[in-house]
Order: C-alpha cells, then sequence, then structure tokens
C-alpha cells in the first residue's frame, strides 16, 4: 500500500522530485472508481485532490492512518474541512499558486463577452460577412463590478485598471477603511449589480453566497451586462441564467464552474441553445505555469507535514 496517494492530476516533476524515494500512488483515474480509491487509502498517510474528489464520510472512514489532505487547488468545498480537524488531519491548499491564471481568465473572458467577436467563426467559415451583428464593446470605461475582493479580485483589479476600467468591489467580511480598497470603489452588492457592465464573481461557496446570483439579482443587473464565475459552482442559479440569456437581458455570460461537475446530461440541457454564453470545464485556475506552481507549493507543504 502506498504512502500517498493522489487521485487527480498533477505535475509529474513534482512528484518526480518532491516526493523522490516515496512510496507514490499516482493515479488520477482514482477520482472515478469510489472501490479503488477507498482501498489505497487504507495504509496511505497523504491524499492530494482537486476539486473532484469528495474528501468526507466514507472516504475518511477508509483512511484510518491519514495525516494531511493536499488540495490541488484553493477551494475546499469538496473537502469536510470540520471532520478533518477532528481526526487531526491536516488540510493544505494551494493558496495563491493559481491566482494570476484565474484573473487573466476573468480578463479574457470580459473581452470575449464584451466584443463578441467570438461568436462569428462559423458563420465566417460558411461564407457569411456579419460585421454589423458583431459590434461590441470596449473594456475601458467599463465597470468591472467585483463581488468578493480576495487575492484573485485583487489580481484582476489590476489588470482591469491596467485597460482602462473603472473598478468596485463587495466584500462584507473587509473592515471599513481596508487598504485593498484604495483606487477600487467600495459598494454594496446591489450597487455593484446595477452599477457595473461586468460583473465577476470570487466568492467561496457557503450557504450565505449558494444562489446568491438569483433571477432577482440577474434582473437588477444592467441590461446588456455580462457575468463571469470562475469562483464556485452553485453561487449562481443556472437555469435563472440561462432564462436571462435567453431573454436578452444580460449580454453574456462566462461559467467556468457548475453546480453538478461534471455536468450530466440534465444539468446541460439548462445550456443548450442558450446565447452569447461561454462555458469551461473548470480550467479557469489550470495553465501549464500554475498546474506547475500548484503541484510544488502542495507536494512541499504535504512533505511537511509528513516530516521524514
Amino acid at each position: 500500500m502506498s504512502d500517498i496517494v493522489i487521485s487527480e492530476f498533477m505535475d509529474q516533476s513534482a512528484i518526480d522530485t518532491i516526493f523522490s524515494g516515496r512510496d507514490v500512488l499516482y493515479d488520477p483515474k482514482l477520482v472515478d472508481q469510489t472501490e479503488r480509491l477507498h482501498a489505497a487509502l487504507a495504509n496511505c498517510r497523504a491524499l492530494l485532490v482537486r476539486n473532484r474528489t469528495q474528501v468526507r464520510g466514507a472516504l475518511l472512514d477508509a483512511a484510518p492512518h491519514l495525516k494531511v489532505v493536499g488540495r490541488l487547488g484553493v477551494g475546499l468545498d469538496n473537502i469536510d474541512v470540520g471532520a478533518c480537524n477532528s481526526r487531526n488531519i491536516a488540510v493544505r491548499p494551494a493558496s495563491g499558486a493559481n491566482d494570476l491564471s484565474v484573473a487573466e481568465y476573468v480578463i479574457t473572458a470580459a473581452l470575449m463577452l464584451r466584443r463578441r467577436a467570438w461568436l462569428a467563426t462559423e458563420r465566417v467559415a460558411a461564407g457569411e460577412w456579419p460585421r454589423m451583428d458583431l459590434i461590441g464593446k470596449e473594456l475601458a470605461r467599463a465597470q468591472l463590478g467585483l463581488i468578493g475582493f480576495g487575492a484573485i479580485a485583487r489580481l484582476t483589479a489590476l489588470k482591469a485598471a491596467a485597460l482602462g476600467m473603472r473598478v468596485a468591489a463587495f466584500d462584507p467580511l473587509l473592515p471599513e477603511g481596508d487598504g485593498a480598497f484604495v483606487g477600487v470603489s467600495r459598494m454594496s452588492f446591489d450597487e455593484i449589480l446595477s452599477s457595473s457592465q461586468v460583473v465577476s464573481l470570487h466568492t467561496p461557496l457557503t450557504p450565505q453566497t449558494r444562489r446568491m446570483i438569483d433571477a432577482a439579482a440577474l434582473a437588477r443587473m444592467q441590461s446588456g451586462a455580462v457575468l463571469i464565475n470562475a469562483a464556485r459552482g452553485g453561487i449562481v442559479d443556472e437555469a435563472a441564467l440561462a432564462a436571462s440569456l435567453s431573454s436578452g437581458h444580460l449580454g453574456g455570460a462566462a461559467l467556468d464552474v457548475f453546480e453538478t461537475e461534471p455536468l450530466t446530461t440534465a444539468a446541460g440541457t439548462t445550456f443548450r441553445g442558450v446565447p452569447n454564453l461561454i462555458l469551461t470545464p473548470h480550467i479557469a485556475g489550470v495553465t501549464e505555469e500554475s498546474n506547475v506552481r500548484v503541484s510544488a507549493v502542495t507536494a512541499r507543504a504535504v512533505v511537511e507535514v509528513l516530516g521524514a
């Protein structure tokens, strides 16, 4: 049995160097093979996961010797942190290692949705020339509204400002006078929705944030505004978003995260035929460069807990 089990994809160089000399089972297929995964955990002391492996309940029961869970990313909604704490299992996310990748994704999505030119490929290849249908809008002078103002949102704000955007943010957890708001307008949730041409979500999934972007919130957004969610699935009411896009109220949306991942056939039908919509498979924080950083940060954190 292996001392370290890795159930989702990881940079091979981190495994070869940082875990050199250790007994490692690296098999990204384990995330979809529950029985094999549980069997592999019988004697392991470290488990490394991304966002799909559910570290709770039966999995924890199957791992009586587990000392540390390394999260190859930052979100912890697939990990029962309370249960880990009660079992003296350390949880180590790769905080900060993929901030740049997510920030670049948000800016890219905003550019694509505002310009709308990405819609043209099939029509142009078919011989059409739909220039008047695809006259978009610039990012400069538009307002980016950030819901949540942690590290990724702050980096996104810097990149948006460099493009000439005005930036506003809502974060009730930050104290008044927090220095992060220098050059950024502090607004309420409703003010962000009603005044921003681009709204980007940067909150964890909690009982308070679940479906916070519902039909009522979407209706308060400006006509033609765009919404980007590269934070956590479940923050947006997906059916309400599809309806708002289909009605023409929203100008576009980009979703990198979903309530159900991967999307089931039933869940996917919500988005079929919906206009001005970009869907990506939870990839905002994953680039070649960030995968190297995330893997190295997580592996070192795991080794630190395990010791010699």
